[in-house]
């Protein structure tokens, strides 16, 4: 079929060029020149990569939003832009959509949403500033599972993500000789404070959370140096938004003792929050719907609960009367998302693809 080798070719292509948070220009220009040959109006911004395109008529808006960005890792030995998040089978998936949707008698209008920089936590913020989500009463995404998630053939209504924050942090102090430790400060004894606050960190049983250490950066080629400067990352989880928030309160009431006790100066920076989900039983009924009529019953997947965030719930999170789900696609994903050599079952861009246009036409009606 002619839109099954269509969407096979764009992700190939995507797959083959990817860009990172924020300079995904080829990836907009290819955007760009792809809605072109479908005779497709969209709108494009000076500032910052990613594009509204728009098809139908009417007053309300049915929107889905692609993210367009890849990961920078280490794939194979070498460092470079990797699309191992599956962002390339994203856009794919609605380009296939759209593809499906063009010729059909649309009574309100349905916009495609290519955001830039989801791995960053702040593209979407980029697009609903830019007017993404202007009339809009419904908002579906989509996303790859992993196999542990969903196998290939399932599709789940909805995805449950966790909201998470990330915290940026430097220890200030004063290096010394490995004899005299009194005439310095170790600031890698203050890395072990902190990563001990962490684990000191109590919440109700009853709520999934987690803040780890994640990179520790200090000392150098010598051994006889005490480091007093150090720098180092946070990784904080929740299943609910109110969690990760008492998670915050607490670093930061943590990280002040800390600097106290030991006499020394810590700086840190709260960056790339992402909200949990804010899942729309209207919206999950309405992607449900379509994967029963699509492929069937026996393939309709649970909704989704995962540890995973996605900078989507921005959308819900700003704008609460907008209805949104993201609809997750089971492929065979393994060994991972964000794996440097994740790989997948690409007939399940297909069935995306068809999911997400019967979802939008539905809603449509």
């Amino acid at each position: 079929m002619q839109v099954e080798s269509q969407i096979l070719q764009w992700f190939n292509h995507f797959h083959q060029y990817p860009e990172v948070s924020w300079k995904e220009y080829e990836t907009t220009n290819k955007l760009a020149e792809i809605l072109d040959s479908l005779g497709i109006s969209y709108r494009r911004f000076d500032d910052v990569t990613g594009l509204l395109a728009e098809i139908g008529e009417g007053s309300e808006v049915i929107a889905v939003r692609a993210d367009i960005d890849a990961l920078w890792q280490e794939v194979d030995g070498e460092l470079r832009a990797n699309h191992s998040c599956g962002h390339d089978a994203n856009m794919s998936m609605v380009l296939g959509a759209l593809l499906l949707l063009k010729d059909k008698k649309l009574n309100k209008r349905i916009r495609f949403i290519f955001q830039p920089a989801e791995e960053k936590g702040n593209g979407a913020n980029s697009m609903i500033d830019r007017g993404a989500l202007t009339d809009v009463t419904h908002l579906f995404g989509v996303h790859l599972r992993p196999i542990e998630e969903l196998p290939f053939g399932k599709v789940s209504p909805a995805i449950h993500h966790g909201a998470a924050l990330f915290v940026e942090g430097k220890i200030k102090g004063i290096d010394a000789h490995g004899a005299r430790p009194h005439q310095g400060n170790n600031a890698i004894d203050v890395v072990m404070a902190i990563h001990q606050a962490l684990k000191n960190m109590y919440f109700s049983p009853f709520e999934s959370y987690s803040a780890k250490l994640t990179k520790i950066q200090a000392g150098g080629e010598n051994a006889n140096i005490i480091p007093g400067n150090a720098t180092f990352s946070i990784d904080v989880r929740a299943a609910s938004n109110s969690v990760l928030f008492q998670l915050k309160d607490q670093i930061d009431k943590d990280l002040n003792t800390i600097q106290q006790l030991f006499d020394i100066k810590i700086e840190w920076e709260f960056q790339d929050i992402t909200p949990g989900a804010e899942v729309s039983k209207e919206a999950a009924a309405i992607s449900k719907q379509a994967i029963m009529e699509v492929i069937g019953m026996e393939n309709l997947a649970e909704e989704v609960i995962t540890s995973g965030s996605d900078d989507f719930h921005f959308y819900t999170i700003r704008h609460p009367e907008v209805k949104a789900a993201m609809i997750g696609i089971g492929a065979d994903l393994t060994p991972g998302l964000h794996h440097p050599n994740m790989t997948f079952n690409k007939d399940a861009l297909i069935i995306g693809a068809k999911v997400i246009e019967k979802t939008l036409s539905n809603s449509a009606k």
